[in-house]
This record gives C-alpha cells, sequence and structure tokens, in this order.
C-alpha cells in the first residue's frame, strides 16, 4: 500500500535544518572555516608549548565548540525569519560597510514620483 502523506526529498523547496536549525552546507562551510582558522592556530600554539601533537586535540576541541556556538548563533538569527535572512542581511551589512553594492533599496525617507506638478 502507498502512503500519500510521505515527503519526498524531490519535492522539498529548501535543504532541511541537520543541526540547530542548519542545513548540511551551511555546516560544512561552519566546520571549513572553523578547521582554516583552529587547526594551524592551536598547533602553532602547542608547539611553543613543546607538546605539537597536542595542537591537534586542541584544535579538535575548538572545532567543534565553535560549530555549536556558530550554529546557536545562527538558529537564533534565523528564528521565524524567511528561508536566505541571514544572507540578505550579510550583504546588505557588507553594502553598509561599503565593501559591496546591495542589491536591494536601502534609502530611508520620503520618495519623490518626478513630477512637479500634481495632477488634476
Amino acid at each position: 500500500m502507498s502512503n500519500s502523506n510521505n515527503i519526498l526529498a524531490d519535492r522539498l523547496n529548501v535543504e532541511p535544518a541537520i543541526f540547530k536549525g542548519c542545513s548540511s552546507s551551511e555546516l560544512g562551510v561552519i566546520v571549513t572555516l572553523s578547521v582554516i582558522v583552529w587547526l594551524p592556530l592551536s598547533v602553532l600554539l602547542a608547539w611553543l608549548l613543546g607538546a605539537p601533537s597536542m595542537g591537534l586535540g586542541l584544535a579538535g576541541i575548538a572545532i567543534v565548540v565553535t560549530v555549536v556556538v556558530t550554529a546557536s548563533v545562527f538558529q537564533r538569527i534565523k528564528r521565524g525569519r524567511p528561508d536566505g535572512y541571514y544572507q540578505q542581511r550579510f550583504m546588505m551589512g557588507l553594502a553598509r560597510l561599503g565593501l559591496r553594492r546591495s542589491p536591494f533599496i536601502c534609502r530611508d525617507g520620503s520618495w519623490a514620483i518626478g513630477r512637479s506638478q500634481p495632477w488634476l
């Protein structure tokens, strides 16, 4: 017997949340960035203290903590908001800093219609 209430993966509009509201691609970015930051930093710190192999353990702990904390922050940012909200917020923040042109209208104030005479 076929159950018509099953959710099929090819009919989903967005990636499903896997961990603390983050999708697999978001978790991949978080893990990749945390590995890039913490692995060299912790190995260097442990090497300076005389135990370079301990840097790998320190990096592992730091990566797990970073993923949990960052996923919690994303969960708080995304709560009750539409899909892609934090991405738009990030782009608008870059535009506010002058690092990127905004694809959105960010003007605050009254708008004119470009006419000097009102319609009679």
